[in-house]
């Protein structure tokens, strides 16, 4: 079947005008892009478990707050190693990790002095985990993370589609980033319920 000519040019210029418009949307600046912090003076980390929101404050300002999941079983506060549960309590960020299987991540103090003495009272670490936690966390170092009471708990990056952690917080990737950009190590992290 012959077309006539005048539709031959109208068909041409829809063509460059949809990839002109699939030019544009692949030029246009990443979401990625768009998520990006101040620099943080006094930075501190609130986890809302309830709401499950991360926010970052700067010497008591709200800077931002963010969308997060958690672990799998998150109502609960974390009691030991598997349980699936996000801890509470006052932690701090005692390493960065870029190379992190979930993007990058911040790693948090759990457990934290009142986990070991829960742990030591309920026999579920000796007074060397005990003590090595305390050390730890007076120095604001890594404390063990191979207790009964678990560890290996982080801020990390991997989308917030459900709750799907082991008890760490997952962020969506970009701002995971804008996170992993302005927080040092050292920094104050309090998860509520």
């Amino acid at each position: 079947m012959k077309f006539p000519r005048a539709i031959y040019i109208t068909i041409a210029a829809a063509t460059v005008t949809v990839a002109g418009l699939a030019l544009a949307v692949w030029m246009a600046p990443s979401p990625i892009m768009k998520t990006k912090l101040p620099d943080l003076k006094d930075p501190a980390i609130v986890i809302r478990k309830t709401t499950r929101v991360l926010e970052v404050y700067d010497g008591g300002r709200l800077v931002s707050s963010f969308r997060t999941v958690l672990g799998s079983s998150p109502e609960l506060d974390k009691e030991v190693e598997g349980d699936g549960r996000t801890p509470e309590g006052e932690f701090y960020v005692f390493v960065k990790n870029p190379k992190s299987r979930f993007h990058l991540s911040l790693g948090l103090s759990y457990p934290a002095p009142d986990d070991a003495e829960r742990g030591l009272a309920d026999g579920l670490i000796s007074r060397e985990e005990h003590d090595a936690i305390m050390k730890a966390a007076s120095g604001k170092k890594m404390p063990p993370q191979k207790t009964r009471l678990g560890g290996e708990i982080y801020i990390h990056g991997g989308g917030i589609s459900r709750n799907w952690t082991h008890g760490c917080i997952a962020l969506e990737n970009d701002e995971m980033t804008a996170l992993f950009e302005v927080i040092p190590v050292g920094t104050r992290v309090t998860i509520l319920k």
